[in-house]
């Protein structure tokens, strides 16, 4: 099962960035802009092999408008601890939670091999400050693997704030995560902050492995 998520995550973060590029609908945005990063990522993925610096600098380029960092990282904090920390510990976790999402997404995109992707038309009336985008995933042995994003709208523009797939909350466990290592680091909020991408990379080699 763990695989199966891991492996259907890989194709769906081929198709994260980009989101927020104003247009008239989410699904249109996410349609076109999927083509878009996975054309880029065909042309360009034996570069970003050996130079993973480079691809990191541009999804952090090309995510930095798009993803609600501060909106999900005060999410992954939760109130419970977000209205402890002061607006410099807010900041800094924002900035490493946003580090993290770049080393995470790119790692990730490196191992998307050509699965196939359906974004699902919307239907009936849509939200115009909050709605989800659904798709298929289809490995390459046809299992169908579900994904939502859960986008809200910011002026003109749609910005990512969660991600379910195949039943996973991906925000909430980033949260679990959070939590864990608040109780591992006995509440030291800035020890937490400091050590958050590790928290991160160690999450996705343990289910890499599993």
């Amino acid at each position: 099962m763990i695989n199966a998520v891991r492996n259907s995550l890989v194709a769906l973060l081929a198709t994260l960035p980009l989101l927020a590029i104003a247009a008239p609908a989410a699904h249109e945005v996410v349609q076109e802009t999927t083509e878009t990063l996975l054309a880029d990522l065909k042309a360009n993925k034996d570069e970003y092999r050996s130079n993973p610096d480079a691809f990191y600098n541009s999804l952090n380029e090309i995510l930095g408008p798009v993803v609600d960092v501060e909106g999900i990282s005060r999410g992954v904090m939760t109130v419970r601890y977000s209205r402890q920390a002061t607006p410099e510990q807010m900041t800094r976790f924002q900035e490493n939670f946003k580090r993290s999402l770049m080393q995470f997404y790119g790692n990730a995109l490196l191992e998307y091999n050509n699965q196939d992707i359906r974004v699902i038309p919307a239907s009936g009336k849509q939200d115009p400050q909050r709605t989800s985008v659904n798709m298929e995933i289809r490995d390459g042995k046809g299992t169908v693997y579900p994904l939502s994003y859960t986008m809200v709208a910011e002026g003109d523009t749609w910005k990512l704030r969660n991600v379910v797939i195949n039943g996973i909350n991906v925000g909430k466990l980033f949260r679990d995560q959070f939590a864990q290592s608040m109780q591992t680091n006995r509440n030291d909020l800035d020890k937490v902050i400091d050590t958050w991408a590790d928290t991160v990379a160690k999450a996705r080699q343990a289910r890499g492995t599993s």
